[in-house]
């Protein structure tokens, strides 16, 4: 898989500094949280506000326009989607008036001091029992022919949160549809809209659920975003190395069935309750602790899904805190990250540094893209025989031409030890860029004193505690 390596000659290292620049501040998803308020015993809105600055949360998604919550969140510096509640859209479809007056005293009257980003028009609204399915539509129209009257409709987008019992099929992801009783009277409707709108569909996803009910033939690894060897599609042979990306890709490949290619997605909610009833399988606080860090690993690592690789990932989770007025099983309130008091539930990091500095939560999973993942030795990267060790590879979710490049430079200016990789050496097998390129990237990282910035190469490559293993390849430890 080596090319000529007397191409790196004229790949500069400034040239490549820039790239790495690009691609970092580019390409990262964000994270937000989902801040409900269906208890008696939550802080006050402004201690809330103080919460989210002091974790580094700069993004929230309510369900509601409570005053004083956006009142609380003026200059906050916090980015907001407020939400329009399901039982408000009858009124909202059948007259422009309506939606005039609404947006008038729930956005004008704090926005911008309040940096309202979104407006969620209803809430899961086809399994809404209260069957206002028929207005969703309507409501969206109008409320963005308000945002039109006010010079807001390109500063603060129109979506709806769907559930993925929207679709018809999930398995495999490929096959992806959405139920054929809602394509024509809403689905393609309310698509065509956020394509004219320049807007994104929200999608609350939850592999939780899915885990629960089919725990006999999901591995929970999988479920967890842990290492596990991974589902093949079988209809277009990417490979998924998460139940999260394929439950995406799902929806993503209904849009694509129906010609909507081109409208991006938000996860509007998706989490992991630390507490459930006995037949809730799965539910518990390091469960939870796994699935919400590492999913922000995931989408702080800028890797789209195998479907869409160059889309990242923007993902909100549910939910900021334990909310002990909430109907249904144990696990409905306890989804919080945190505790009415302001205590984390299990601690996690949600920010890109605390992600880059942390040294005892599972290394990132990149999205896969068809081409096999890093295979690494064991499961769990804080082992305490590699205690203090660290190990460059290749990332499985970058573009074949810019790897190819990031190896020739390794390779070549780089000066990293390439020839264990060349053909007949000891490393040649397997012969593949990726396996060719995790060599290269940890040679050149070990020969750097393992410094900050040199496990990069302009996100093609990522640092991890665990050493890659292939085949009989030793990758070495430092120089």
């Amino acid at each position: 898989m080596l090319r000529n390596m007397s191409s790196s000659l004229a790949f500069s290292f400034f040239f490549f500094f820039l790239l790495s620049l690009s691609s970092s501040s580019e390409a990262a998803g964000s994270v937000g949280i989902n801040y409900g308020r269906i208890a008696n015993d939550l802080p006050t809105p402004s201690k809330v506000v103080e919460l989210l600055k002091t974790q580094g949360i700069n993004r929230v998604k309510l369900y509601d326009t409570e005053a004083t919550v956006l009142t609380a969140l003026k200059n906050s510096g916090i980015k907001v989607i407020v939400a329009m509640p399901n039982e408000l859209l009858s009124a909202a479809a059948a007259d422009q008036s309506y939606t005039d007056t609404w947006i008038q005293t729930n956005i004008l009257s704090y926005y911008p001091a309040t940096q309202i980003e979104a407006i969620a028009v209803g809430n899961e609204v086809f399994v809404d029992p209260n069957n206002t399915t028929n207005y969703l539509v309507p409501a969206m129209k109008n409320v963005h022919a308000s945002l039109v009257k006010n010079n807001l409709d390109k500063t603060i987008k129109i979506s709806s949160p769907i559930a993925l019992s929207a679709l018809q099929s999930s398995y495999p992801t490929s096959s992806g549809s959405f139920k054929t009783e809602l394509i024509e009277p809403v689905i393609k409707p309310m698509l065509k809209f956020l394509q004219q709108t320049e807007s994104y569909l929200m999608v609350n996803a939850y592999p939780f659920f899915a885990y629960a009910a089919n725990s006999d033939t999901i591995s929970l690894d999988y479920a967890l975003f842990k290492q596990n060897p991974g589902v093949v599609d079988s209809g277009n042979g990417l490979k998924y190395d998460n139940l999260f990306d394929a439950q995406v890709d799902a929806v993503n490949a209904a849009m694509s069935a129906l010609q909507y290619n081109d409208i991006k997605i938000t996860v509007s909610e998706t989490g992991w309750p630390s507490l459930g009833d006995s037949n809730e399988i799965g539910a518990g606080e390091d469960n939870a602790a796994s699935y919400n860090g590492n999913l922000v690993k995931r989408v702080l690592s800028g890797n789209g899904t195998p479907l869409k690789p160059k889309d990242p990932l923007n993902v909100f989770l549910f939910a900021l805190f334990n909310e002990n007025q909430k109907t249904g099983p144990t696990s409905e309130r306890n989804y919080g990250l945190f505790f009415p008091n302001e205590k984390k539930v299990y601690d996690i990091s949600l920010t890109v540094s605390e992600v880059n500095t942390s040294s005892s939560a599972v290394a990132p999973v990149a999205a896969g893209t068809g081409r096999s993942q890093v295979p690494v030795s064991g499961g769990d990267v804080s082992s305490a025989g590699n205690s203090g060790k660290t190990w460059c590879v290749a990332n499985g979710g970058y573009s074949e031409e810019k790897l190819q490049h990031a190896l020739d430079y390794a390779c070549g200016e780089g000066g990293a030890d390439c020839s264990p990789i060349q053909p007949g050496a000891t490393c040649y097998n397997p012969n593949t860029l990726e396996a060719h390129a995790s060599y290269a990237f940890n040679s050149y990282y070990q020969k750097m004193s393992r410094g900050t910035g040199t496990c990069d190469f302009g996100g093609a490559a990522y640092v991890v505690t665990q050493p890659p293993s292939y085949g009989k390849c030793d990758f070495p430890t430092g120089y």
